[in-house]
């Protein structure tokens, strides 16, 4: 089995099942994954609490979000995780949090949430609502967020939805997503009709708007006829979720957060669903045929996709030619593990390491798929781990999120985030493809580069 034990796991041997070396010989095999994490094992997973409320709750714009734990929990407002809103980013701007101190720990913290819930809806009138996520702490002390969410929906006149995603549940923050969709379903989904419904009716499902992703593959959408009654949930309001069911479609972009609440919705509202990429040149111009055939729209299709991408060529013909020839090393929380190999084959870019942090089977399965035989795949890497693929493979680019740049930086190598983007715009369909092209070249290419002195460099010093 081509499965392989890095030098720096010497320690912990239990680490070789969850690192595969793709072999020609074994091409279906994948490594383990979607398991607690090894003890000893210094692992870079986020928790439920953060694949909640960081992730699939998070990003709905007209709610108070508000988390039930100490203060070092409210961790995601502001720049965290940029999911921008159209009108407002009033859920990035505030943070709320019930601040938890000694005394609810030994006497509980039902009263203190409660009052928290009616004091934050009282100073933000405007607030359609108030999301609730239980943090460790909450969890452990047992408070009864859901009665409590209960009782200050009367209260206060509005939705009160309690999220139960202490961060000790599951093995990542994978249950935190299937957490939020089950909520979102159960308490939202329905509650509310659309005012007119067109044949041509669909959701977006696990868009979560990062850097205005939702404001690039909105307009095309619209633009083959069709029209986007929610994103699940980037740029979402409460009342969007609340009409989702009106769709005729679910067209999923995030697979692994939210495919959930689409399988959901095909069992209670018959609502079938698709699931699309949305990155690079085929895979955007597949997805929009797919999604076009399924409406009898094809022909439009094919005409914004010929006008799309005679507007993006001379920019990418000019990247393209820089970035040929390059080798990148791709570490994501999991979709974009499979989505980008052949975005980065269609600019001339070589994938030499892929890893995620909570992926499942499935997501490994098209990883595996989609890459060369020699590329190595991760599951759940810890930071020597990422060092030694690094050392050993000897990327032009490491592309991954804020904890790992400067590990990158460290040795040399050029980083570009692919959690939150380093540009002031998304990455995804035609033209993200054209600024995701333009980041890795300014990275690539930064004069900054000459003046690291990487092992190799400071022997030559020497």
């Amino acid at each position: 089995m081509p499965f392989v034990l890095p030098e720096c796991d010497k320690d912990v041997p239990e680490r070789k099942k969850h690192i595969y070396l793709k072999d020609e010989k074994d091409e279906f095999a994948i490594p383990a994954c979607n398991i607690a994490t090894t003890p000893g094992d210094l692992t870079e997973r986020g928790c439920t609490y953060a694949g909640c409320r960081g992730v699939v709750g998070g990003p709905v714009k007209d709610v108070i979000q508000l988390q039930h734990g100490p203060i070092g929990c409210c961790y995601y407002p502001w720049a965290a995780r940029p999911h921008v809103a159209t009108g407002t980013n009033f859920h990035l701007a505030n943070a709320f949090s019930t601040d938890l101190r000694e005394s609810n720990i030994v006497f509980g913290g039902e009263k203190k949430l409660y009052n928290s819930i009616v004091e934050a809806s009282e100073a933000f009138p405007n607030a359609q609502g108030v999301f609730v996520y239980a943090t460790c702490v909450a969890g452990l002390i047992g408070d009864d967020i859901t009665a409590v969410a209960k009782r200050a929906s009367k209260a206060i006149g509005k939705p009160v939805v309690a999220f139960n995603c202490p961060g000790f549940r599951g093995v990542s923050q994978s249950l935190g997503h299937h957490v939020g969709n089950q909520v979102l379903f159960d308490t939202i989904v329905g509650t509310e009709e659309l005012e007119e419904k067109t044949p041509y009716d669909i959701n977006l499902i696990g868009e979560y708007n990062i850097k205005g992703d939702d404001w690039l593959i909105v307009p095309l959408l619209e633009s083959i006829g069709l029209r986007v009654v929610c994103t699940f949930t980037g740029d979402a309001s409460i009342h969007d979720i609340a009409k989702m069911h009106a769709a005729k479609l679910n067209v999923i972009r995030c697979a692994r957060s939210a495919k959930y609440i689409a399988e959901m919705m095909q069992e209670k509202y018959g609502t079938p669903f698709m699931e699309v990429d949305l990155y690079g040149i085929t895979q955007t111009a597949n997805d929009l045929r797919k999604v076009a055939q399924y409406f009898g729209l094809e022909e439009k299709a094919e005409e914004v996709i010929t006008k799309e991408l005679a507007e993006i060529k001379e920019e990418l013909d000019f990247y393209r030619e820089k970035l040929k020839g390059k080798k990148v090393m791709i570490y994501q929380g999991g979709p974009r593990s499979w989505h980008w190999p052949e975005t980065m084959a269609e600019l001339g870019v070589d994938v030499v390491v892929v890893a995620t942090t909570f992926g499942h089977e499935d997501d490994y399965e098209k990883i595996v798929k989609r890459v060369k035989n020699g590329t190595l795949v991760i599951d759940n890497p810890n930071a020597p781990e990422l060092e030694e693929a690094m050392l050993k493979y000897k990327p032009d680019l490491f592309i991954s999120g804020t904890k790992e740049k400067y590990l990158s930086h460290k040795y040399g190598v050029p980083f570009l985030n692919g959690h939150t983007y380093e540009s002031s715009g998304g990455y995804m369909v035609f033209k993200g493809l054209v600024r995701f092209a333009r980041d890795m070249y300014k990275s690539l290419y930064s004069p900054s580069w000459k003046f690291v002195r990487t092992q190799e460099t400071a022997a030559e010093a020497q």
